[in-house]
């Protein structure tokens, strides 16, 4: 098995039984996405797709703790790959797209593997993929606090008293903001096609809530 298939099912692993939108899927749509704008764009298709990969693979760690799942995924990530024999420049590397990934954070992505993952990470908020995992996601986070008393602080708006409320000031401060800090040609393409499916649907929300 290769070091990119050893990496899935460690992943798949860790994230079993993921209450948020964290999930598996998510990964794997990550790293389609990633592929698909590196097909464009360029860059190492094997560092990306171990990055993708392990992106997320410390959110367990920050329901349970809080702090900042990039942290936990980059200090995950480098143990599993340096057990796995990777080189020390590859798991370098790994980590460094890692860190920069979380767009709540705002770090500046460095080369273009760590633009890319940015890139395919943010267009998963998007579209009707992104509806529907922003809805999950506020459904999860207020089921954390309530369970185990976990608050996320840069999604405070996952607890307004109102959901519709909460789902509004999500999407005025998330995803159509997403464009104007993605890296890529490619990626602003896809992200438009998306952004048109969520301007449509929130016209029809308003439409029936109003």
């Amino acid at each position: 098995m290769d070091l990119i298939e050893r990496t899935r099912l460690f992943v798949t692993g860790v994230l079993e039984g993921e209450p948020s939108t964290h999930d598996m899927s998510h990964i794997e749509r990550v790293e389609r996405t990633c592929i698909k704008i590196y097909e464009k764009e360029g860059g190492d298709l094997h560092t990306l797709r171990l990055a993708a990969l392990l992106h997320d693979v410390g959110i367990v760690k920050e329901h349970k703790e809080g702090g900042n799942h990039a942290e936990y995924s980059a200090e995950i990530a480098r143990e599993f790959l340096e057990q796995n024999g990777a080189d020390q420049e590859l798991v370098d590397h790994v980590v460094s797209c890692i860190l920069s990934h979380r767009f709540s954070r705002g770090i500046q992505a460095e080369s273009i593997e760590a633009k890319i993952l940015q890139d395919a990470d943010r267009i998963d908020a998007l579209g009707a993929v992104g509806i529907f995992r922003s809805l999950v996601s506020m459904g999860a986070l207020r089921a954390l606090k309530q369970t185990i008393g976990t608050v996320k602080e840069t999604s405070m708006n996952a607890y307004t008293e109102d959901p519709f409320d909460g789902f509004y000031d999500y999407m005025e401060r998330k995803p159509f903001r997403i464009p104007e800090r993605l890296n890529t040609k490619t990626a602003k393409e896809i992200a438009e096609q998306r952004l048109a499916i969520m301007r449509t649907y929130l016209e029809q929300l308003k439409e029936e809530t109003s």
